[in-house]
C-alpha cells in the first residue's frame, strides 16, 4: 500500500493553479473550523474533529473544485439530524452529506463569505 502523502507533499504535487485554489478552499476551512485538524485522506484535504471526519476537499475530474461536508466515510444513522442549508449552497444526497461544487478560483473567493459560516455551523451540527 504507498505512504499517504503529508498535505505539503500533496500540495508540492499539484500545478500552482489548482494549489492556488485548493489553499484558498483550505484557507475557508481552517477559518470557519480552526479546531479541525488536517490529512489527506481519499486522496484529497480532508479535515477532521478528534478523528471524526467532516470536511473533505477534492478537484473535479473534469474541472472545478468540491467541498464534501460528511459525518464519514459509513453512513450514520440520520434519524433526529438535521441540517439547515437555508441558501441552498450545498446539494445534499443524504440528509448528512453535502456537497458544493465550485467551478474555478474566482468562484472560491466569490462564495467564501457564505461558504466560511456554513462551514461552522455544519461543524457545530456535527460536533
Amino acid at each position: 500500500m504507498p505512504k499517504t502523502p503529508s498535505v505539503d507533499e500533496y500540495r508540492a504535487a499539484l500545478d500552482a493553479p489548482t494549489r492556488d485554489a485548493l489553499d484558498a478552499l483550505r484557507r475557508i476551512v481552517i477559518e470557519a473550523a480552526p479546531d479541525l485538524s488536517e490529512e489527506i485522506k481519499w486522496n484529497a484535504p480532508s479535515f477532521s474533529h478528534e478523528g471524526r471526519d467532516r470536511v473533505t476537499l477534492g478537484i473535479e475530474p473534469r474541472g472545478g473544485y468540491r467541498v464534501v461536508l460528511h459525518r464519514g466515510a459509513k453512513t450514520e444513522d440520520t434519524v433526529g439530524f438535521r441540517f439547515d442549508d437555508p441558501d441552498r449552497i450545498a446539494t445534499w444526497p443524504a440528509p448528512d452529506r453535502g456537497v458544493i461544487r465550485l467551478r474555478d478560483a474566482a468562484e472560491i473567493e466569490d462564495r467564501a463569505a457564505s461558504l466560511t459560516p456554513l462551514i461552522t455551523r455544519w461543524v457545530a451540527a456535527t460536533d
